[in-house]
């Protein structure tokens, strides 16, 4: 199964800063008391695709969450997340492995005249996602058979255990309406066909997205009477602008997030999303100087982790210890090898290696040059010569890609970061045997691995699941492929009387915010 990975968040460079204050004419403050409950957010970019299944991903998927119709929604339990049913259903439950029955709610209108939201929107809508852009996250869909006005049933091809909180919980779950959208020509863009949900919406290009209370909506009503997201391409920006009072909440970058883990500024409270982002150094088991499984070990414990965290992200990330992220199935407490400089010259003196030069390439990003030096510092101690290669987005992220040239074979170091769903099977993924030359740049295969990540699929027990990721990792160790430095978090300054709803992939959910 092959997912978009492709959001605003992860791939899309972010244009000029914004000043500080004065960005919104006439100031936040006079918009609150002439429109009463407003509430003031950030967007960093337009949304260009409202589409579920041509959208690029991020604040789109927040928008839509705002005005479509969805079946499942995350909840946060303790420190992991689970979902529940959304405002539009009734009933949502699998009836056994590959057969999940919903029962919409009666009476939820689409806007322009379109009637009520239907059971056969849902069947039109994950019909049509199949045909898509983002058509992996329907792979495991066979059909959606239509029982009543309001009442189907999910039928899956197999077992497919993450299928509720992966597909209909995120944004390519959303229901279109099927007579506006086949009005509208089959696709859409910058505006929705019809809205069925709690709020409406309209944008500014390069201004700011609107979205007012719908008044057709009879669900639970928002905590807000109009939210007002405003274009701030910088996070430097939006910080700035949230201390100057002109929004409400704003994203924090690790250099802010340790400032205010300092001193907070009055009136605000921190919300983390989640840390569904998992990073680590690479090595190429394939090229000459690495395919010695002592050298990579060497390496692994050459590289002091905490030094990174402290030095590069100010501590404000919780270290690595695997490609499961914390709060999920399968995360680790720790890992397979630790910090031993000693231990690695003894393997270096075992593979009968002296003044080995490597070259590590890395995003030209402030915190990955800053992890880049530390491990190059790390390295040397040990005798190892590491070369840092900065690189822009572009070429990096097709260097070990077969089909994007040569440079695979030249890879030895790099630093990579994923983002992932809430679930451990989509991290898993991009490991396995097939994709190597695609995404599997360290270049290992293993049929236990394989095997593995095929039970994981379709495994039902949770205690038996999470053996699996947990066998799934110590694999990955077991490479010697691997240096796992951090899980960064999706986290949010927001004023002390609004309550922040979020996804654990960082979206937030506009309608569930609350005045506190």
């Amino acid at each position: 199964m092959t997912l978009s990975k492709t959001t605003r968040r992860t791939f899309l460079t972010s244009a000029a800063a914004l000043g500080a204050a004065g960005i919104f004419p006439g100031g936040v403050g006079m918009l609150r008391a002439q429109e009463g409950r407003v509430l003031n957010l950030r967007l960093d970019g337009d949304n260009s695709i409202l589409d579920p299944g041509y959208m690029v991903g991020g604040t789109e998927i927040e928008a839509q969450k705002q005005c479509l119709p969805f079946l499942a929604e995350y909840v946060r339990d303790g420190d992991t997340f689970t979902w529940q049913p959304t405002a539009h259903v009734t009933r949502l439950e699998y009836v056994d492995d590959t057969h999940i029955e919903f029962e919409l709610a009666p009476g939820l209108v689409w806007s322009g005249g379109h009637g009520t939201l239907k059971a056969s929107d849902v069947a039109y809508s994950y019909a049509r996602m199949k045909d898509s852009e983002w058509s992996g996250y329907f792979d495991a869909l066979e059909t959606v058979e239509v029982t009543g006005e309001l009442t189907g049933t999910l039928v899956l091809n197999k077992p497919f255990a993450p299928f509720i909180m992966v597909t209909l919980c995120h944004g390519p779950g959303a229901i279109v309406c099927e007579a506006a959208t086949e009005a509208a020509g089959g696709r859409f863009t910058t505006e929705f066909p019809a809205v069925c949900g709690p709020y409406t919406y309209s944008a500014t290009p390069g201004q700011r997205a609107v979205f007012d209370r719908n008044p057709e909506w009879t669900g639970t009503p928002p905590g807000f009477d109009r939210v007002v997201c405003h274009v701030i391409t910088e996070v430097q920006a939006a910080e700035l602008a949230y201390e100057a009072g002109e929004i409400d909440c704003t994203e924090l970058g690790p250099d802010s997030l340790a400032r205010y883990s300092r001193e907070m500024p009055d009136n605000t409270a921190i919300t983390t999303a989640g840390q569904l982002q998992y990073m680590w150094m690479g090595m190429n088991t394939q090229h000459p100087k690495l395919q010695d499984l002592k050298v990579r070990q060497a390496i692994q414990h050459a590289v002091d982790v905490d030094s990174i965290l402290a030095g590069a992200f100010a501590g404000t990330s919780a270290p690595s210890h695997g490609i499961v992220c914390p709060g999920l199935l399968g995360a680790r407490s720790n890992h397979g090898y630790s910090y031993d400089p000693a231990r690695a010259r003894e393997l270096l003196a075992e593979a009968g290696v002296s003044g080995l030069q490597l070259t590590l390439r890395t995003l030209n990003w402030q915190e990955r040059l800053l992890t880049a030096q530390i491990i190059q510092a790390n390295l040397a101690a040990v005798g190892i010569t590491v070369k840092i290669l900065p690189m822009e987005s572009g070429p990096f992220w097709e260097m070990g890609m077969e089909e994007a040239g040569d440079t695979w074979e030249e890879l030895e170091l790099w630093l990579m970061r994923f983002a992932t769903v809430p679930d451990p099977y989509e991290a898993t993924q991009w490991f396995i045997s097939e994709q190597v030359g695609v995404w599997n740049w360290e270049r290992w295969t293993n049929e236990e691995f394989d095997r593995l990540y095929d039970e994981g699929l379709s495994e039902t027990d949770t205690a038996k699941r999470e053996a699996i990721y947990f066998r799934m990792q110590e694999i990955m160790d077991e490479t010697g492929a691997y240096v796992w430095i951090n899980h960064e978090p999706e986290t949010y300054a927001h004023r002390t009387d609004i309550e922040v709803v979020a996804a654990p992939s960082g979206e937030l959910n506009y309608h569930r915010f609350r005045q506190v």
